[in-house]
Formats: structure tokens, C-alpha cells, sequence
């Protein structure tokens, strides 16, 4: 049952960590959009869409404000435009669902760990939920209501799962692939239906083929095709309107970390940066991007930025964004402009954010203590340095270059250690 419900999780929305970023590459325009129907699956022909909102080109021109306020932090107006429309269609999913979707974005900055949001996120959802069953059972041929009820069902799935809530999450996970499933006859009539289609096709084969002891698990799940995921991905990422920001997400992630591919992930991370630089989580991913590419006046200028707003105390901005941004910070100090009091400042900083956010086994925290270390050696600091090669120690692997590191300074150094 676990491993069933490791991979259903994995399919509807995998949660994974950016830990790997080169001179500014231009911003690429952003693409017309157009519907390649070589791409999706052929239009239904009989297939009643009256009503549907999701197809409605006033209700898109009317919450395109809304949709830039949802994903630039902006939650207060944000909800007032969707509970704007909740008035008007008190019985359809859409709004409650959209109004789910912006408090998942207050969960999203913290690494999906605060529980402050759950009972609000979770009344979203159950609410979309039942709003779209009962349109379901009135038109069996509703593709809206299954559009609707599988991204409930997944999102519901993903965070009762990241609560450890495992019998919640596979029944909520079964029931989005169900819909899912009904929902792909529709997928020739808009981008927004193949977003879910995506994401199966990708991880479907990336699980397969990096978790080998979930191939059997698998066999009880469609067949998937990784390039055609990623292809799909970028179909919705242009030509979606609800969900083109979450596969950008999505693709931008999967380039950067399963695909390894940095140099297609920066463009649309800095493209997302700038649709919306008062995102948190799109902000500290796109300062990655461009430390790990060797962009360094990008990284300071946009890790001094988050700073700044974790300063104001802007929404979406706490300790995981300034562990990010102290860190970044630190190292250009050390490294670029050879300022080792600030270097150290920033790594001290680093370390506070590290504590606060609980991450303190790897990462940015193991290597904010090891250049702390470094910088001690550097400066004839030896008490010091063997105080922090000590924490670095008992921090990192056994076997890491860390470990190693740490062990022979210690072993150099060892009748200076009770000093």
C-alpha cells in the first residue's frame, strides 16, 4: 500500500528540492500562443461545452488580474476576485478551487511544511470536490467536472500525503486517476485538460526508470512516454491559461534537476521570475538558477532582493528563501570579492535560517559551516575552525568529501581540539 501510494504521489505532483546554476542569457519573447492539435488528442465532436467556464474567453479575460495576483503573492486581491465569482456560480468547482489553489501557494514557500493553511486548503478542496461530483452525475459527459475533480482529488492526495494522512492520500490519489482517465477524451478541446495527462506520461517512465523497486507498483498505472510528458508540458506551459504557470513549474523543475538540462530550465525560471518577482519560491529557484549558471550580479541582486523582502515581511518570503539568499550572498563574498568578515556574516545568517527552517542535516547549512571552517583556517582562527569542523563532522555523511575534510583537519589538529 505504501509503495502504491509513493508512486500515485509522485505522478499527481512530486515535491522536489532545486540544489544544483551561467553570463546572462537574453530573455526569450514570449511565445504566441497556439493550439497544435498534433500535440493533444483530436477534439470530441459531440460533446455539449455550454456553461463550462473553463472554456469561457470572458470569465479567462476577467480573472487574468487575478490569476498574475495568485501567483505574485498577492493573495488578498486575489481571493476577492475569486470569491467575485463564487457569488455568481456558487455551484461550480472553479471558484473554490481556484480559491484552494492560492492558499496551496501559502503552503508552497515553506517546502509544503507549515500546517497553519491546511484546514482552509483542505475545506477548498473538499468543497470543489463536491461540487464537481454533482455536476458529474447530472452529465456523465462533463469533462469539466472530471478536469476539476482530478486536480481536487491530486492536490488533496499530495498534501494529506506530505501529512503522512496515507489512507486519505491513496484514496484521494485513486479517485484523481480515475478522473483523470474520463477527463482525456477532452484533451483536444483545451491545453488545460493535458496538464494532468503531462505529468503522468513524465513520471510515469522517470519513476520507472529511478525507483526500480516501484516497476511492479507501476504495472497498475497507464503506460507512460517521458519525452512526449515533457512535450506536453510545454504545450500547456504556452497555450494553457489556468494551468500554463503551474506546468511552467513543473517543466522548469523537471529540466533542472530529473532531465538535467540547466540551461532550458533558467530561461523559464527567470521568465517566471519576472512575470512574478514578488513570488518567493519562483525568486529563490530563479537565484539558484543563476548561481548555479555562474550569472553572479543576477544572483546578488535578486539574493539581496529576497533579503529585503524577508526584511519587510512580504508574503512567501521566510527562513528557506533567506537560506537561500545568505548563502548565495556568502559565497560571492568569499569567493568573488574576497570580503571574508562578510562572507562570514552571510554564512552565520545562513545558519539562523537553517535552524529556524529546521533544515540542518545538508545543503546550505553542512556548507555554510564548512566555509565557515575554511575562512577560520584561512584567517589562523584555529580554535574556531575546529569548532566548525567539528559541527561539520557530526552534520555530513560518513563518506562525503565534507566528512573527509573535516576529519583530517580535526586529526591535524587534534591536540589543539580541547583548547
Amino acid at each position: 500500500m505504501r509503495l502504491k501510494l509513493i508512486c500515485l504521489l509522485l505522478l499527481v505532483g512530486l515535491r522536489v528540492q532545486a540544489q544544483q546554476p551561467v553570463p546572462s542569457v537574453p530573455t526569450q519573447p514570449e511565445p504566441t500562443r497556439q493550439v497544435d492539435l498534433s500535440n493533444v488528442d483530436i477534439a470530441p465532436n459531440a460533446v455539449d461545452t455550454k456553461g463550462w467556464l473553463l472554456l469561457d474567453k470572458d470569465i479567462q479575460t476577467e480573472l487574468e488580474g487575478a490569476v498574475q495576483n495568485l501567483y505574485n503573492f498577492k493573495y488578498d486581491k486575489a481571493e476577492k476576485q475569486f470569491r467575485s465569482l463564487r457569488r455568481r456560480y456558487p455551484n461550480h468547482p472553479m471558484p473554490y478551487f481556484l480559491l484552494g489553489l492560492t492558499t496551496w501557494w501559502k503552503i508552497m514557500p515553506t517546502n509544503i511544511t507549515t500546517q497553519v493553511y491546511d484546514k482552509t486548503f483542505f475545506a477548498y478542496m473538499d468543497t470543489a470536490i463536491t461540487k464537481g461530483e454533482n455536476m458529474y452525475q447530472k452529465d456523465r459527459k462533463n469533462y469539466e467536472a472530471c478536469f476539476f475533480l482530478s486536480a481536487a482529488y491530486g492536490f488533496d492526495a499530495r498534501l494529506n500525503a506530505e501529512r503522512s494522512n496515507w489512507r486519505k492520500a491513496t484514496l484521494s490519489s485513486k479517485r484523481a486517476l480515475d478522473y483523470l482517465d474520463k477527463s482525456q477524451e477532452a484533451n483536444g478541446l483545451s491545453p488545460e485538460f493535458l496538464f494532468g495527462q503531462a505529468l503522468i506520461n513524465y513520471y510515469a517512465v522517470w519513476i520507472s526508470d529511478n525507483y526500480k523497486l516501484l516497476k511492479p507498483v507501476l504495472l497498475f498505472f497507464p503506460k507512460g512516454n517521458r519525452q512526449l510528458g515533457v512535450q506536453q508540458l510545454r504545450h500547456v506551459a504556452q497555450n494553457g491559461f489556468y494551468t500554463s504557470n503551474e506546468a511552467k513549474v513543473f517543466l522548469m523543475k523537471i529540466l533542472q534537476n530529473q532531465e538535467n538540462k540547466p540551461e532550458e530550465a533558467f530561461p523559464i525560471a527567470q521568465q517566471m521570475w519576472k512575470a512574478f518577482p514578488d513570488n518567493g519560491y519562483l525568486e529563490r529557484f530563479y537565484a539558484l538558477t543563476c548561481y548555479q549558471r555562474g550569472y553572479l550580479p543576477e544572483c546578488e541582486q535578486v539574493s539581496k532582493d529576497i533579503l529585503d523582502k524577508i526584511n519587510r515581511g512580504m508574503p512567501g518570503y521566510e527562513a528557506i528563501s533567506g537560506r537561500y539568499a545568505t548563502f548565495f550572498l556568502g559565497s560571492l563574498m568569499q569567493n568573488q570579492y574576497q570580503d571574508l568578515p562578510k562572507a562570514k556574516d552571510y554564512y552565520q545568517r545562513c545558519i539562523v535560517f537553517s535552524e529556524t527552517s529546521g533544515d540542518t542535516t545538508q545543503g546550505f547549512y553542512l556548507y555554510a559551516l564548512l566555509n565557515l571552517a575554511r575562512i577560520s583556517e584561512k584567517q589562523k582562527d584555529t580554535a574556531e575552525a575546529i569548532r566548525y569542523y567539528k559541527e561539520v563532522e557530526a552534520k555530513s555523511e560518513r563518506k562525503s568529501d565534507a566528512a573527509k575534510e573535516a576529519k583530517a583537519y580535526l586529526k591535524k589538529n587534534r591536540s589543539k581540539k580541547g583548547k
